[in-house]
């Protein structure tokens, strides 16, 4: 059984910088993808980040490309996702997956309970 834990969420005023992190445990972190995404109450969840098993390659939302990194360290089992100049439109419930799998292009987790509880992240104007 995998569980995520994100940490690192909070307020932040326009153009400031956030470090999320998410620590698993059950096992698989090391061998599979991990991903970010994020919410605001009333919308579909959407896609932020992603990077493979070790470390070597990733894939950004358009919207985030430039300002976000995600990264990883197995030793730790925790994968990272770095934020900044960050705006208001950035503001949403910010959740990890693991196992993420491109399927024709969207970006999923291989089974339904390999999501995080997610972190509030609120930016000010």
């Amino acid at each position: 059984q995998v569980q995520l834990v994100e940490s690192g969420g909070g307020l932040v005023q326009t153009g400031g910088s956030l470090r999320l992190s998410c620590a698993a445990s059950g096992g698989i972190f090391s061998s599979v993808a991990m991903g970010w995404y994020r919410q605001v109450p009333g919308n579909a969840r959407e896609f932020v980040a992603v990077i493979d098993s070790s470390g070597g390659t990733t894939h950004y939302a358009n919207f985030v490309k430039g300002r976000f990194t995600i990264s990883r360290d197995n030793a730790k089992n925790t994968v990272y996702l770095q934020m900044n100049n960050l705006n208001p439109r950035d503001t949403a419930v910010y959740t990890c997956a693991a196992d993420v799998k491109n399927y024709s292009g969207y970006y999923f987790p291989s089974r339904g309970d390999y999501w995080g509880q997610g972190t509030q992240v609120t930016v000010s104007s």
